[in-house]
């Protein structure tokens, strides 16, 4: 079974992973979506870290620290950043985490993540703009993204055939662009609010 969410938040997703696990449904793998086995109920101890590394060497000895401490590696590569573990001792460590200071810093790693995403794509949308790839008499006169030759001229049934024929490659052609802007103000979102979470955690640390 299949599902499909998105979370910034990583205890949020750790709970609901649980609650699964809860249900009899057994956390395996994660691509575009989570990937569970069924089976029976479990009061599974799901917790995960964001982080990447340059040699799959160092992945390795980084999944068997965790073992070592009782702590089994579900899913995760070691260019993924998404790193989830299963409790597999009863006395091991009751978090993948010995202080605040290792907690906060997977919410700092994504966020960096996520900002090198938007930063990555801003030089992108402005040679879009410098090269007047971008059609902005589309905006006051949309029927210029519109081919068919005669459309306009059309009526009735056949203008509607038409006109609904070439819509999404007419959206396609002059609106595409759309999706660069709008990924560089997801990605800061993003990148916000894991700050924010990691500035929270920083700030519980010394009670503030």
């Amino acid at each position: 079974m299949k599902k499909y969410k998105f979370f910034i938040n990583f205890e949020k997703e750790e709970q609901w992973l649980n609650e699964m696990a809860q249900q009899g449904y057994r956390f395996t793998k994660k691509t575009t979506g989570y990937e569970f086995q069924p089976g029976k109920p479990d009061n599974a101890v799901i917790k995960m870290d964001y982080r990447t590394f340059k040699k799959q060497e160092d992945f390795e000895d980084y999944c068997a620290l965790f073992e070592d401490c009782g702590w089994k590696h579900i899913t995760g590569s070691k260019s993924s950043g998404y790193q989830y573990f299963r409790k597999i001792h009863e006395n091991g460590d009751d978090d993948i985490f010995s202080d605040a200071d290792s907690k906060a810093g997977r919410y700092k790693r994504i966020s960096e993540m996520w900002s090198t995403l938007a930063t990555t794509f801003i030089p992108i949308f402005v040679v879009l703009i410098s090269t007047d790839s971008i059609d902005k008499a589309a905006f006051l006169n949309p029927k210029l993204l519109y081919y068919t030759p005669g459309l306009w001229e059309e009526t009735g049934a056949a203008f509607w055939k038409a006109f609904l024929f070439e819509t999404p490659f007419a959206l396609f052609r002059g609106f595409l662009w759309l999706l660069i802007p709008i990924m560089i103000v997801l990605y800061l979102i993003f990148a916000f609010k894991a700050n924010k979470q990691y500035s929270k955690i920083q700030a519980d640390k010394y009670g503030k």
